[in-house]
């Protein structure tokens, strides 16, 4: 019989991915004796049975009852029994943290008699009717379906008669009245009274977490974190310990280390005569987690400990929940904690530096997308406007946007291209699309630990929690602070760094990691910030363990110096086509409407020393390093104006009765003689070479002659020769031997020997599937992971992204865009038979990938698996890649444990 429940006593933190990652770390947390409630969990494999099947698995209300009776029996008191009754919250808990994307519902065992009983004495009834209250919301809203606004409004309404400023100043006559609207509530929205049977109370929660797991939220979430659908979560059943007993109770998150900087110390929230969901949910301003020394110091020394330990045994930052209970700490949950990028680089430094990880640990656990992260620009204060709010810095970076005030329309807005700022008094799980949507987010309550501030960072959001000056009206759509109004569209720039909101849009500067790669990665000094120090300590490291070289695509020498300050080892694709134009246009619309050979000739004369110089400057730039020339790939017509605009052009000029010029009849003929329904596979690439005379040679004479010129001046340039677009190995043996003898005539003319390199692009299915005919002339082979994508799916890029991508996205068809992530089991297979034939053919064989994947951090490691020699991306993404490439070698048990 399949075993679907454990105990927190059977289990440990390598069981996550049956246990979850909660139940893993509370059965983690029980083997190192520390007080944990006790409880058992329901196994993700019973969450996936029931998502499949509709219904839970036969055996698990039998294995919930005899866990639940050996509680009872540890406990000394049942569910439901109206003295005294045991207590029981019910929270989900997948393989990977999904902090507020699913449902939790406390008080389990709670009833119209069990209220009697746990408050039946004076100290104790104020707290006995808070719980029932607690119970009824969440029971409601989770397992019956109300709409979770209308408890709130119900509460809000009370506190308004009372002039209350949140539910802790309600007395127990409130709180009694409460209970029976929200009772009233639950029958008016569902016909149905809230359940008085405590068993009933405890399956339907189970069934409810299942439940929760295909939520618009938690698929949300999984899909903007690459979470797979199919996991499951688990279910933890613990008995309650309460925090809201008094002012000697409590309840706080604690972080061993600070999330949003990395700095040691004690960092958190707590908060006096409080339940767990007070402090992360944020209704309630908390207290900084220092203050417990002073409030009950006993506590916290034992919680300080307990956070030491932790941090031993997870090797890692430990986000830590705790209740304390008539003086008694709990430890209700740890988990390895959600930072952002400046806390990956400076933690795992710090981890190092203390001997708790190896350099190889710690280089896992830094990522490319935090290193973008940290690249971004930051404000340039020295011109901001006024500062309007200040708050709790919960989440780094700077953002500006038009301040909205609900998801909706944050959602909205963002899907016309407007960047917005979300403010709320306090988030909750369903504000997770507005959050995704907005640029930041602001709130008027909550602390570092609040779901805004968890939610923010684990996703790289710029995050204020806690503006206690600003007054949010929901309604009014707008909020106050300091006697201004600020209303909905208002333009506002947050600094997550600081906690300081501005009014108005505050210009952006470079940030110091973009300025430490400006400066071609110097060893820092003193007086360089602790973040560029641990970036150039993780670069160096990444660029002594990594295989792959990492090359630029540059098409100007400025772009090209560039690359080569931030580290590109060459230039991987320089794209020809960019050259021909702004001005040089009209000499290629001359090349395309020549009438005979002798005028194309002289078109492509013309276009020669313009070319060479382009060349040379690019060549220069990159000295002593590969420069892999593209050429011509475009279609010609993209080179002549609209047709449309030819059109009306030539309408206009006749209407007014005037004659239109020769020249735009003449652009218009060859506009429509070479328009094509699908361009893109028509007459572009090395079919262009074939087909239009002269164009390859141009080309390559320019090529060699910028070596020649190079070398003259004492250069070292090493130009290599790409022709893209090949499907047959006859078409790129056509093409070598026109380069090969347009090489020969310029060493003849000039003395100077030149050596470039002829390769192709691999970016037709064809030409991956045909990859050893094709290397016989190929000397390198570079996917083009764009139009290999396109290719093979069949889509067309600009129309299908915006066309169904999000809809196949939010089916699961995709995890990732395929342009963004390469597709290992389609496109990636053509590229492993690629590289297989290819180098079976020609075993030294140098290949690599100039798409857009070359800078991805999850396309590089397929990269490095399947065996490139080198990637290449844009000039900004060469750090990212570097640092990718390196961790990409690591060994694996070096894997990054903070995932």
């Amino acid at each position: 019989m399949t075993k679907y429940v454990y105990e927190f006593t059977e289990g440990g933190r390598e069981m996550a991915g049956l246990l979850g990652g909660k139940g893993a770390n509370l059965a983690e947390m029980a083997r190192m004796d520390l007080p944990v409630p006790p409880g058992f969990t329901v196994t993700t494999e019973a969450c996936r049975v029931f998502l499949r099947t509709g219904a839970p698995p036969e055996e698990l209300d039998a294995q919930v009852a005899r866990h639940l009776t050996a509680l009872e029996r540890a406990a000394g008191k049942r569910l439901g029994q109206v003295d005294d009754p045991l207590l029981l919250s019910v929270r989900s808990g997948a393989r990977f943290s999904m902090p507020g994307m699913m449902d939790t519902i406390l008080d389990i065992g709670l009833n119209d008699l069990a209220v009697l009983g746990l408050g039946k004495t004076p100290e104790r009834e104020r707290f006995a009717w808070d719980s029932y209250r607690r119970l009824i919301q969440m029971f409601g809203s989770t397992v019956m379906g109300v709409d979770g606004a209308l408890f709130e409004n119900v509460i809000g309404q009370l506190e308004r008669q009372h002039r209350a400023s949140d539910d802790s100043r309600l007395d127990t006559v409130d709180l009694i009245r409460l209970v029976d609207s929200f009772k009233d509530l639950i029958v008016e929205q569902t016909g149905e009274e809230f359940p008085q049977d405590p068993a009933e109370q405890l399956r339907r929660a189970i069934l409810a977490v299942f439940t929760s797991w295909n939520g618009e939220r938690a698929r949300i979430y999984r899909h903007r974190e690459h979470i797979p659908d199919d996991l499951g979560t688990a279910v933890t059943v613990q008995t309650m310990v309460f925090g809201n007993l008094g002012p000697d109770s409590g309840s706080g998150v604690a972080f061993t280390r600070d999330p949003a900087t990395g700095r040691p110390g004690t960092y958190g929230d707590y908060l006096p005569n409080a339940q767990g969901e007070d402090v992360v949910s944020g209704i309630r301003n908390t207290v900084p987690l220092e203050r417990l020394a002073d409030l009950d110091p006993a506590s916290y020394a034992r919680l300080r400990g307990y956070m030491d330990r932790l941090e031993a045994r997870y090797k890692d930052l430990c986000d830590i929940e705790f209740t304390i209970e008539r003086g008694k700490l709990w430890m209700l949950q740890t988990r390895v904690g959600k930072r952002t990028a400046q806390a990956a680089f400076g933690i795992a430094s710090q981890l190092a530096d203390e001997g708790l990880i190896s350099s190889q640990e710690a280089l896992a656990r830094v990522d490319g997308d935090a290193l973008a992260r940290l690249m971004f620009p930051r404000f340039d204060t020295s011109t901001a406007g006024e500062v309007i709010a200040r708050g709790v810095p919960a989440s780094p970076g700077a953002a500006v946007g038009a301040v909205v005030f609900d998801s909706a329309e944050a959602v909205r807005r963002a899907g016309a291209g407007e960047r917005v700022v979300l403010v709320r008094r306090e988030t909750n799980p369903d504000d997770l699309p507005g959050m995704i949507a907005a640029q930041a987010v602001l709130t008027s309550r909550g602390g570092k630990t609040s779901h805004a501030a968890v939610v923010a960072r684990g996703m790289g959001k710029v995050c204020v929690c806690g503006a206690e000056g600003i007054a949010v009206d929901v309604p009014g759509r707008s909020f106050t602070v300091g006697g201004m109004t600020v209303n909905e569209g208002t333009v506002v720039s947050v600094d997550g760094t600081d906690g300081v909101v501005y009014l108005g849009a505050v210009p952006l500067g470079e940030s110091e990691v973009v300025r430490y790669f400006e400066e071609g990665g110097r060893a820092p000094d003193e007086s360089d910030e602790r973040i560029v120090h641990e970036v150039h300590r993780f670069m160096s490291s990444a660029d002594a363990v990594r295989r792959m070289e990492v090359r630029a695509n540059a098409d100007t020498p400025q772009d090209a110096a560039r690359a080569r300050r931030f580290g590109a080892q060459g230039i991987g694709l320089c794209r020809t086509e960019h050259m021909f134009l702004g001005d040089r246009r009209p000499l290629v619309e001359t090349m395309i409407l020549a009438r005979t050979g002798t005028e194309r000739a002289e078109a492509l004369a013309a276009l020669l020393p313009l070319q060479r110089d382009d060349f040379i400057g690019i060549l220069e730039a990159m000295d002593g390093l590969p420069v892999t020339v593209r050429l011509l790939d475009p279609p010609l017509h993209e080179f002549l104006p609209d047709r449309t605009e030819l059109a009306v052009r030539i309408a206009r000029e006749e209407a007014a009765g005037r004659t239109p010029t020769a020249r735009d009849r003449e652009l218009l003929a060859a506009v429509s003689r070479m328009h094509e329904e699908n361009p893109m596979l028509g007459l572009r690439g090395v079919r262009l070479g074939l087909v239009v005379p002269g164009l390859v040679a141009m080309q390559v004479r320019a090529l060699a002659e910028a070596v020649v010129a190079r070398k003259r001046a004492g250069g070292d340039p090493r130009a290599e020769i790409m022709v893209p677009l090949v499907d047959a190995a006859e078409e790129l043996h056509l093409v070598r031997e026109e380069v090969n003898a347009v090489l020969a005539e310029v060493v003849l003319e000039t003395g100077v020997e030149v050596d470039c390199p002829v390769g192709t692009m691999i970016e037709l299915p064809r030409a991956a599937l045909t990859a050893g005919k094709i290397a016989r002339d190929a000397q390198f082979f570079s996917f083009g992971t764009n139009d290999l994508t396109q290719t093979t799916w069949g889509f067309s890029r600009d129309d299908v992204e915006a066309a169904f991508f999000s809809t196949y996205l939010d089916k699961g068809i995709f995890q990732r865009s395929p342009f963004e992530t390469i597709d290992r089991e389609g496109v990636g297979r053509l590229m492993e038979i690629a590289v297989a034939e290819g180098r079976a053919t020609r075993p030294d064989l140098r290949i690599g990938v100039c798409g857009e994947h070359g800078g991805d951090p999850a396309s590089v490691h397929f990269f490095h698996d399947v065996g490139l020699d080198y990637v290449s991306c844009s000039p900004f993404r060469v750090p990212v890649a570097r640092l990718e490439a390196g961790r990409a070698a690591l060994p694996p048990s070096s894997a990054d444990s903070s995932k």
